[in-house]
C-alpha cells in the first residue's frame, strides 16, 4: 500500500479551507495537522471539524512528528520566514503566491533553497492544467506551430467588486496596496502562463488607477508586454457594471487558443470554428488532480510540473513592473505607441 505522506497547512483563510477538503479525499495526502492566526476562525473550524487537529500556532504545526511537507496559504508577508521555518524543521513547501513583499528576502531564500536542495514549489493553479498544455503544444519551445506563428496575446479582466465576495474574510491585506489586489492575486496566474510558455516578460508600459485614499489597491490596469517578441495587451479593472471575467487569448496566424473562465480552454485551427477541449468542470478537475499528484511528486523528491521559488519570484517581478506603472525600458516607448482608450488597446489586439 502506498505510504501516506503527513500535511501541515498554515493558514486556514478561503484557500486553505480548500485545499483541506480537496485533501480529505486523497489517497496519498494527509492533513496532520493545522493553524490559521485568526482565534475567531480556529473556534469556528474546531466545531465544523472535530477531527481535525487544529493547532495554536504555525511553530506548532511545522514540529507536529511525522510530517512530509507543509502548505503556506497565509497572508503575503509570512510566506518567506514561514518556509524558512519550515526548511528548519526538514519540511517540503508548497507556498500562495505572491511569494513574498519582500524581493531581497526571496532571493536569499531561493538562494538556500539552491544550495539546500530545498523541495518548494507556490500554488499557480493553471500549472498543471490542459489549458497549458495545449499552449504549449500550440506555441512551446518544442512545438511545430500546428497553429501557425503567434501575433498577439491578450488577457481581459473584470471584477465586480475587489476583493471578491468569497473574499470578503480574507482580511484587510487583499484590499490594500501593499500585499493585495487583483494583479497579486488574479493576473499572477495568467503572467505565469505566459512566462512559463516563453520566459521573462519585457515591460514596454503600465497605467494603473488607484483609489485617493493611498492605501487601497489598484482599480485598473492597462498595460502591454512583450514576451519572445511578441505583444501583450492587459486590460483589467472593476468595473461593477460587469460580471467577473477572466480571458488569455494567444492569436495565431493560423489558428487561436483561448483561456477563459479560469480552467476553461478553447481552440480554433482556421477556417475551422473556435472548439472547447472539455467541459469547464471536468478540466478543473483534471487540473486540480494533476496539480495535487505533481505535489506527491515533490515529497518524494521526484521530478514535477510545480512551479518552483525562482520561478514565483519571476512572475512577482513581472507584476510588480506592472503595478509600478514603469520601466527601464518605458523612455524609449513613445507616447504615440500607447493606445488612447481602452477600445484602441482592443483593436490593437483585434477583439478581446
Amino acid at each position: 500500500m502506498p505510504e501516506t505522506l503527513n500535511i501541515g497547512v498554515i493558514g486556514l483563510g478561503v484557500m486553505g479551507q480548500r485545499m483541506v477538503e480537496r485533501l480529505a479525499t486523497h489517497p496519498r495526502l494527509r492533513v496532520a495537522a493545522a493553524y490559521d492566526a485568526s482565534a475567531s476562525t480556529l473556534a469556528r473550524l474546531r466545531a465544523q471539524w472535530p477531527a481535525m487537529n487544529l493547532l495554536d500556532s504555525a511553530e506548532a504545526v511545522l514540529a507536529t512528528p511525522g510530517l512530509r511537507g507543509v502548505y503556506i496559504a497565509s497572508p503575503p508577508d509570512t510566506h518567506i520566514a514561514l518556509s524558512e521555518q519550515a526548511f528548519d524543521a526538514g519540511l517540503s513547501v508548497l507556498c500562495e503566491k505572491p511569494l513574498s513583499v519582500d524581493d531581497a528576502a526571496a532571493q536569499a531564500c531561493i538562494a538556500r533553497i539552491n544550495a539546500e536542495q530545498r523541495r518548494a514549489a507556490v500554488n499557480f493553479s493553471l500549472a498543471a492544467s490542459p489549458s497549458l498544455a495545449a499552449l504549449q503544444l500550440a506555441f512551446g519551445a518544442a512545438s511545430h506551430l500546428p497553429l501557425g506563428a503567434l501575433q498577439q496575446i491578450n488577457i481581459r479582466l473584470r471584477f465586480a467588486a475587489w476583493p471578491r465576495p468569497w473574499q470578503q474574510a480574507a482580511g484587510a491585506w487583499l484590499s490594500e496596496r501593499q500585499q493585495g489586489g487583483f494583479s497579486r492575486e488574479v493576473l499572477s496566474h495568467f503572467i505565469f502562463v505566459l512566462q512559463r510558455v516563453f520566459g521573462a516578460a519585457t515591460l514596454e508600459w503600465s497605467e494603473v488607477s488607484y483609489p485617493p485614499d493611498g492605501e487601497g489597491a489598484e482599480t485598473a490596469l492597462r498595460a502591454r508586454l512583450l514576451a519572445a517578441g511578441v505583444p501583450v495587451s492587459i486590460d483589467a479593472r472593476v468595473d461593477g457594471d460587469q460580471p467577473d471575467l477572466n480571458l488569455m487569448q494567444w492569436q495565431a496566424s493560423g489558428g487561436s487558443v483561448e483561456l477563459h473562465d479560469w480552467f476553461g480552454v478553447r481552440q480554433q485551427r482556421l477556417p475551422q470554428p473556435m472548439e472547447a477541449l472539455g467541459s469547464i468542470d471536468s478540466l478543473r478537475q483534471r487540473a486540480q488532480a494533476e496539480q495535487i499528484d505533481q505535489w506527491v511528486e515533490m515529497l518524494r523528491g521526484h521530478s514535477h510540473s510545480l512551479p518552483g521559488f525562482a520561478e514565483a519570484l519571476a512572475v512577482q517581478r513581472t507584476i510588480e513592473a506592472l503595478l509600478a506603472g514603469h520601466s527601464a525600458e518605458a523612455k524609449n516607448v513613445k507616447q504615440a505607441d500607447r493606445p488612447d482608450s481602452v477600445q484602441d488597446l482592443t483593436l490593437a489586439g483585434q477583439a478581446l
